[in-house]
């Protein structure tokens, strides 16, 4: 029998708290299929792990061992190994709700069967976010943005907030939309999330929202890609990334979308060159400021006209104020905004 949901569990080093990862995702039984990816880890029992777990779950976890490629090389690897309708990536120091899940599992199954399958299911996540003697949890929803509890499309699409965005984080994706969109993540490069979020969105034409806390996402380690101090260390990483996005979009043919593919696809690639902009003013090198000079060049010769309406945007404005107290104020405004939502 075909399962309903492939789950990949991307790890590299993940000894010490992928066991959380993969026992979450058991209660999905005989519909789920957990590829744990072990991305050539060399320093702890990573793939020993996972294969235990094969043996002890037969037909529901499969452990696949590969050289290091990195994390989008992980998640090629469950996409060209997948067997399900559906497809998802839980990063293995995440771990998502069990009963969530069983929930989640009997809603496609139950719009495969009455002949309503949707390319995207949305559900919300949690940002789990640890520090000194604290535990601080955020909930990203997307209340207002999209109707819930049925099959809808680009066009009933609602206002969506700054703070509300699509991320791997919350999207399951109909395996052959993946396939049909030719995603081929790059390797040895981290924050190709976004990539994942992004490039298969005109293959999407059917959604379904379930208002439901799915997966839960750790925030604390001091090596995790999203700590400032590493991002600020892999920033030539995620500039990568924002030139990729830019050049997805730019060569996007969207005649015949829903023009709301093209709007959210556009806000998002805002936030991108946000988060890239924000991160070069905080190094605030004369070598930062020449690659977020740089970054916002590559964006103008791709697309003039992009260009201007992202740079005449709230966000672009804020990105390239004029002078030192300019960039201070930004940099200042970012910090707020990181300690109200939690995001890293």
């Amino acid at each position: 029998m075909k399962k309903i949901l492939t789950v990949t569990v991307p790890c590299y080093n993940s000894a010490e708290y992928m066991e959380r990862c993969i026992k979450s995702l058991l209660p999905g039984g005989e519909d789920i299929e957990v590829l744990v990816v072990d991305d050539g880890s060399t320093k702890d029992n990573t793939l020993e792990i996972a294969r235990r777990y094969e043996r002890e779950y037969p037909g529901i976890v499969r452990a696949i061992h590969q050289e290091n490629k990195g994390h989008g090389g992980a998640v090629n690897t469950g996409i060209e190994n997948a067997t399900g309708t559906y497809f998802r990536v839980v990063d293995s120091d995440d771990w998502v709700d069990p009963k969530v899940l069983v929930k989640v599992i009997a809603r496609l199954k139950r719009l495969e069967m009455r002949k309503t399958p949707v390319d995207m299911m949305l559900t919300n996540f949690v940002y789990d976010k640890t520090g000194p003697g604290r535990l601080t949890k955020h909930v990203m929803n997307f209340h207002h943005a999209f109707p819930a509890s049925r099959v809808i499309s680009w066009d009933d699409m609602g206002h969506m907030r700054q703070t509300q965005y699509i991320l791997m984080h919350n999207i399951t994706y109909r395996h052959s939309v993946l396939e049909r969109s030719g995603l081929k993540m790059p390797l040895h490069t981290f924050y190709v999330d976004n990539i994942y979020a992004f490039q298969p969105l005109p293959y999407c034409g059917k959604f379904y929202y379930m208002d439901v806390n799915l997966y839960h996402y750790f925030i604390g380690r001091e090596d995790q890609s999203v700590n400032e101090k590493v991002m600020l260390g892999r920033i030539d990483q995620q500039l990568r990334v924002n030139k990729l996005m830019i050049d997805i979009f730019t060569r996007q043919d969207f005649r015949g979308l829903d023009k709301n593919v093209r709007k959210y696809m556009m806000i998002y690639l805002n936030k991108i060159m946000t988060v890239s902009s924000v991160f070069l003013l905080i190094g605030g090198t004369s070598e930062d400021l020449r690659k977020k000079g740089e970054l916002w060049g590559y964006l103008k010769k791709a697309d003039y006209k992009l260009y201007y309406r992202l740079r005449m945007s709230f966000l672009g404005v804020c990105m390239n104020l004029p002078t030192q107290l300019g960039r201070e104020t930004t940099v200042r405004g970012y910090k707020i905004a990181r300690k109200l939502l939690s995001f890293n």
